[in-house]
């Protein structure tokens, strides 16, 4: 099936409050506009370097979203254009967002990446962590960002239980949290779900998901 196939495909199948990220990485820009042209007007790249390049070439009207992780020295060659950033995994992280943010004259939105693997490499805030995060009153200062939501990966395995299980443990810290409202957070996005298992995640209450291989073909 073509891309344009492959995307409509997925969408016929999304929930309405669903949110589809097509994950375009690696990816040449024909491949992106065959998408562009079907309708889709997310994508997430993990490089900044490479996300900047597709910016500066591609229509404006696309909203970009970073999904890998972020080195705070990079943040400065998105700031100008990004729409979300999915994976803040620290103080410091948000505060050169914040930084950079007001250096463009804008209010960036992001998503704090909660741990709920149990490998250890994949990034994230532990609930302590989280919790202080949005109790300090540093970050409550930070006036050029804006938290809309969570977002984590499971752990990679065949086991649906111990995925299911750590959707629904992100789930239950998404709806504590919601209760908390400040000027510069309000959560309304709960990011979790790829390719491979996006389908229980929805079921586990995911509002978006970010999608790649299903929708480009395999790397």
């Amino acid at each position: 099936m073509s891309i344009a196939e492959n995307l409509l495909s997925i969408k016929n199948n999304l929930p309405e409050q669903v949110t589809l990220v097509a994950v375009s990485k690696t990816k040449p820009i024909p491949d992106l506009m065959e998408a562009y042209e079907a309708g889709q007007r997310i994508f997430g790249e993990n490089k900044i370097q490479e996300m900047a390049e597709k910016w500066e070439q591609m229509p404006k009207d696309i909203q970009w979203h970073m999904i890998g992780h972020v080195q705070t020295n990079k943040v400065k060659f998105m700031a100008p254009f990004v729409s979300l950033i999915h994976g803040v995994d620290s103080f410091k992280l948000l505060k050169e967002i914040n930084k950079q943010a007001a250096k463009n004259d804008r209010v960036i939105d992001c998503l704090l990446q909660i741990h709920i693997a149990e490998e250890e490499t994949k990034f994230g805030l532990d609930e302590e962590e989280l919790d202080s995060l949005l109790a300090s009153s540093e970050f409550q200062q930070l006036k050029n960002i804006r938290i809309v939501g969570l977002m984590g990966m499971a752990t990679f395995t065949e086991n649906q239980n111990q995925i299911k299980k750590e959707f629904m443990h992100l789930k239950s810290i998404f709806d504590r949290l919601q209760r908390l409202q400040t000027p510069n957070c309000k959560l309304n996005a709960l990011s979790m779900g790829m390719s491979g298992d996006y389908k229980l995640a929805i079921e586990c209450g995911s509002t978006m998901v970010r999608i790649g291989s299903s929708i480009f073909g395999g790397r």
